[in-house]
């Protein structure tokens, strides 16, 4: 690939653009963007994250993991209360993902996306995504398994509600794995939908109603997530009741969910965005060469190239020398 872009000046970028050189408001109308445009900002994001230290990585995800507790905790305690309807059971189920998303830790199922188009456009390498994959799924299941190890040996929860969560397995268990495996593939599809929809929305209150009605809707038709799966697995287990073992429940249960989640959100969404997409990677900045998307660590702005620069009007300048 052509390193046109790695000796070559910073753009200099118009006031409608952030800081990333990703739009800042819509071409056609300035509260909407297009396509393309929702692409670019994606990127933008998603190069933030590519960047950071494991450390960063572990600590975000493992802030992820725990805030899934309250997921379960609500869930639990609906399903403990209402039983035989799932609308109101399950209206609790997506506050520990707003905690999330709109806090901006690192969830798995989110990186299902943004990393994997930095991939896709040559912006990271093959070897960083599985990192990062890596790094916050190891994150996520633990932060869980810390917050369940506390209900399974607290009483935070009622008895009811305990009752209730440990029936979250056995009814994946009853379903059969490839039944899970495609329910957990439209649950992927969907989070990574939130990823994509949160992008282009404009204001918060948007957000949180995409985030809640996207996750309301995982529990309610019956779908799974793979931390939250995850969650719901490691209380089983911490409780020590009589039931399946932890291997039966790793390949029966979580495993086909991982895989669902994983490929509803990198097929279905991120390669089906890629080929529609037709500016695929920001011309100022050096893609990897095919050695280096496969063999290295290399992925962000950082390696050998800057940001897109800002420079003030004639006009600017003077408003802000009266100014001072």
């Amino acid at each position: 690939m052509s390193d046109r872009g790695k000796d070559s000046p910073p753009r200099i970028r118009k006031r409608d653009r952030a800081a990333s050189g990703a739009p800042a408001s819509g071409w056609a109308l300035s509260d909407r963007f297009a396509w393309e445009e929702i692409h670019q900002r994606l990127l933008a994001s998603a190069d933030e994250v590519i960047d950071s230290t494991t450390r960063e990585l572990f600590f975000s995800g493992f802030t992820a993991g725990f805030a899934i507790v309250v997921t379960f905790i609500g869930y639990a305690v609906g399903r403990a209360n209402f039983p035989n309807n799932d609308f109101p059971a399950t209206v609790l189920y997506p506050i520990g993902f707003m905690y999330i998303i709109l806090g901006r830790y690192e969830l798995y199922t989110e990186n299902t996306l943004p990393p994997v188009k930095l991939v896709l456009t040559r912006l990271a390498s093959l070897p960083l995504l599985l990192h990062v994959w890596s790094v916050v799924l190891t994150a996520n299941i633990l932060g869980a398994g810390v917050g369940v190890f506390i209900l399974a040996n607290t009483q935070v929860l009622s008895p009811e509600a305990m009752r209730a969560g440990a029936e979250f397995v056995h009814h994946g268990l009853e379903i059969g794995w490839w039944d899970v495996f495609f329910k957990a593939l439209f649950a992927g599809w969907l989070v990574a939908g939130v990823v994509w929809l949160g992008t282009a929305a404009r204001d918060t209150i948007s957000r949180v109603i995409i985030i809640y009605l996207v996750f309301y809707m995982i529990p309610t038709v019956g779908l799974f997530h793979v931390v939250s799966s995850g969650a719901e697995a490691l209380f089983f287990v911490f409780l020590g009741v009589p039931g399946p073992r932890l291997f039966t429940i790793f390949y029966e249960f979580w495993l086909p969910v991982l895989l669902g989640n994983t490929f509803g959100g990198v097929v279905l969404v991120a390669l089906a965005n890629y080929a529609q997409s037709e500016q695929r990677r920001y011309p100022e900045i050096r893609v990897l060469s095919l050695r280096e998307l496969l063999f290295s660590l290399k992925g962000g702005r950082p390696f050998d190239t800057p940001r897109p620069g800002f420079r003030l009007t004639e006009e600017d300048e003077e408003t802000e020398t009266r100014n001072e």
